[in-house]
């Protein structure tokens, strides 16, 4: 503040005829209040961040944030509604019917005649059920004899596809399926074992046969990545990780078919090379952390998801801030319902890069007159990093295949979250190969519609018999 401008509600008259020693004391003391008026508001809107204005999980929003009520599509009655045609379960043929159990009437219920004869269409009712498991355990023996002529003792040579551990290639896919895919703990799944599959190991059997698996998965988890590295698009995501109580970091790089997991130390942009490649030459989908701005903006994709929450954080800012956020949300309202149409088939690109102009001049103009006219700082930081990368919002529009939002490689990496919060992370850095290879493999899978335990089954098989593993590649 300038001492020789009179603060507000003092006039020149009264503020010349302070002493210069007061004016010092007003001018430093008025300076005070600003600053902690800044640094109030700050802390305010730190606290009040939640999932609807910044990248917080849903799971961490307080009991006083409300969210949008379900849409009513109309008033109904629960359950199947008037003319609903059911879905219930088929009956299978008869060739996967594993026994069957028939009633024939042998005399006529109204004059004791004896009956002959089949019926073509009899009733059928079929019940599906589990039969006791019980686990085939294999002997393996080598014989050693003795010659009769030179008396030469020989010894016979184990089977080449005999496992060296104690339990067996679908064994060993089912312990680590269980805690890959369905998150059980080890002790939960040496319960499991026994209950479910009679099969008794203990509690230190289940990392050593998760290491196994990993090996197993190590060729084809190299070779997914390659193959996500050579894809003209990937989305980029990543979350904090423990290893043996030292700070971490999951990456995931996500493509419709492939998704690759990697444990690293840190979110620079040294990661984002391990993860890509130093020479990748596609599209990288993320949101704005800074570890993706060694990509130049021609060859980026900024996640409108994130962005969107950005433009809540300025309504809930307040003021000028506030007006700014809501023509900027309304914007991306309109343009999203345009990229739904484009994605269900009733808008042609065409005519959605057409419909897409005034959008993004209106977005642009937005932003610009924020970084002049908007007195917050913040606001004004916002708009101001988001055009200095203006090019990387638009890639979508510009080339198709590209997705606006980061959403798949969220829903890719939210199974390692669950992970986290559960196990708090691994506890070495074999665990955590563990964890990327089987987080790649199962995510993977799961996009292509394949067996996950068949793939895993066959992997443990290759290592045991020293031949290629199965792909994970999806098929030409």
């Amino acid at each position: 503040m300038d001492e020789k401008q009179p603060p507000a509600g003092i006039t020149v008259a009264d503020w010349q005829a302070t002493p210069k020693s007061v004016q010092q004391l007003v001018v430093g003391l008025l300076t005070t209040v600003d600053q902690l008026q800044q640094a109030v508001a700050q802390l305010r809107e730190q606290v009040n961040k939640n999932s609807q204005n910044s990248s917080k999980p849903p799971s961490s929003d307080p009991p006083s944030v409300k969210r949008k009520p379900p849409k009513v599509k109309g008033q109904r009655q629960r359950g199947g509604q008037p003319g609903h045609q059911g879905k219930g379960r088929r009956l299978k043929p008869p060739d996967q019917v594993s026994r069957f159990v028939v009633s024939r009437p042998i005399s006529c219920g109204a004059c004791g005649t004896l009956l002959l004869g089949e019926d073509p269409e009899p009733s059928r009712h079929q019940v599906t059920e589990l039969p006791r498991i019980e686990p085939e355990v294999v002997e393996y023996q080598v014989h050693c004899l003795r010659c009769q002529a030179c008396g030469e003792p020989t010894r016979g040579h184990w089977p080449a596809e005999m496992p060296t551990g104690c339990l067996g290639p679908r064994l060993q896919a089912v312990t680590g399926y269980l805690s890959g895919r369905f998150g059980v703990s080890r002790r939960d799944t040496q319960e499991l074992l026994a209950t479910l599959f009679r099969v008794e190991v203990g509690l230190g059997t289940i990392p050593a046969q998760e290491q196994r698996l990993s090996q197993a998965l190590a060729q084809p988890v190299e070779a997914a990545q390659t193959f996500v590295q050579q894809q003209p698009a990937v989305n980029v995501d990543e979350t904090g990780w423990k290893e043996a109580n030292q700070s971490g970091w999951l990456w995931v790089g996500s493509t419709p078919e492939v998704a690759v997991f990697l444990l690293r130390p840190s979110r620079g942009r040294q990661e984002l090379t391990g993860l890509l490649g130093a020479d990748y030459a596609g599209i990288v989908g993320s949101d704005r952390a800074s570890a993706y701005n060694a990509l130049p903006d021609q060859q980026r994709q900024l996640c409108w998801s994130h962005l969107r929450r950005d433009f809540q954080a300025l309504v809930d800012r307040g003021g000028n801030s506030a007006l700014v956020g809501r023509l900027l949300l309304a914007q991306v309202k309109l343009f999203f319902s345009l990229w739904h149409r484009v994605r269900d088939g009733t808008l042609t690109r065409q005519a959605f890069q057409e419909a897409m102009g005034p959008v993004r001049r209106e977005v642009e103009s937005l932003l610009q007159l924020s970084t002049l006219l908007v007195e917050h700082r913040q606001t004004q930081a916002t708009c101001r990093n988001m055009l200095k990368h203006k090019t990387a919002l638009w890639t979508f529009v510009d080339q198709e295949g590209i997705e606006p939002t980061n959403n798949a490689a969220e829903q890719a990496l939210r199974r390692g979250v669950l992970w986290r919060k559960r196990s708090f992370g691994s506890q070495s850095e074999t665990g955590s190969r563990f964890v990327e290879r089987i987080l790649t493999v199962v995510i993977s899978l799961r996009r292509q519609q394949r067996d996950v335990l068949d793939f895993l089954t066959d992997a443990c098989q290759a290592l045991v018999s020293g031949i290629a593993p199965p792909s994970l590649l999806p098929a030409p």
